[in-house]
């Protein structure tokens, strides 16, 4: 299992930040994680390392032993736009064809885009990339109502505007953390927040408290829509009545 070990541990905070995204929050994804790794200590025959593609049989691992229940339809989505993955691999990690994981693709993308109208914060102190943001948001029919560039600039905005949804840069201008003004909104808020970082995996230790969804710098617009909409989505489907 040490060959399992080297081969897997430099992707498993990709895949935790996947499965978070996916589930909609750390708790499930984690313990989906959590599964798959159980799995493999109790049968090590359910992966193939000669390849060497340890990330690819990672992901492809995950989605063997999660899979036993109905998907969603938006993880080709999450694994081409956030992942990175190639539409091939893509199919090869979800077990099915190119062509239907590129149909699942138009039809996340689709529904994405039909996602309830909402209000979004931008906590953000580059200016040029609080705009890319602005504009992202803009085109998929959701409205920015506010930037902030510090913690406390983002806690006011926060309470004057009420936002569904919080984008959040990790390093703030003023030196003060984005984490932070995103734990205290949260305090007042039930909103998702999306943080945007350049190290990611500092982020998907699994060892505290971690957020669900992260965007790594520099973004492609694509993850971020893909991002925005999977969090929406996922927060729609929470309020939907039992």
């Amino acid at each position: 299992m040490n060959s399992v070990r080297v081969a897997f541990a430099p992707h498993l905070p990709f895949l935790r930040r996947y499965a978070r995204a996916l589930a909609g929050s750390q708790a499930a994804g984690d313990a989906d994680v959590r599964t798959a790794l159980e799995a493999l200590l109790d049968n090590p025959g359910l992966i193939n390392l000669r390849d060497g593609d340890g990330k690819l049989e990672l992901f492809r691992l995950f989605h063997v032993v999660r899979d036993a229940r109905e998907r969603t339809g938006r993880e080709a989505l999450l694994l081409s736009a956030i992942e990175g993955f190639s539409l091939q691999d893509t199919a090869h990690i979800l077990g099915s064809s190119e062509s239907a994981v590129g149909a699942d693709i138009t039809d996340a993308r689709a529904g994405i885009m039909s996602a309830i109208r909402s209000r979004v914060l931008i906590i953000e102190d580059e200016p040029i990339i609080a705009m890319h943001l602005e504009q992202i948001v803009a085109d998929m029919g959701h409205e920015p109502v506010a930037n902030a560039i510090t913690h406390d600039e983002a806690v006011r905005e926060a309470e004057r505007v009420a936002p569904d949804l919080v984008l959040a840069d990790i390093q703030l201008a003023d030196g003060s953390s984005g984490i932070d003004a995103a734990n205290e909104i949260l305090q007042r808020f039930d909103v998702p927040v999306i943080f945007i970082t350049a190290y990611p995996e500092r982020l998907l230790t699994g060892e505290r408290p971690e957020p669900a969804y992260l965007v790594t710098k520099p973004f492609q617009p694509e993850t971020v829509i893909a991002t925005i909409g999977q969090a929406l989505l996922s927060r729609q489907g929470s309020l939907a009545p039992a």
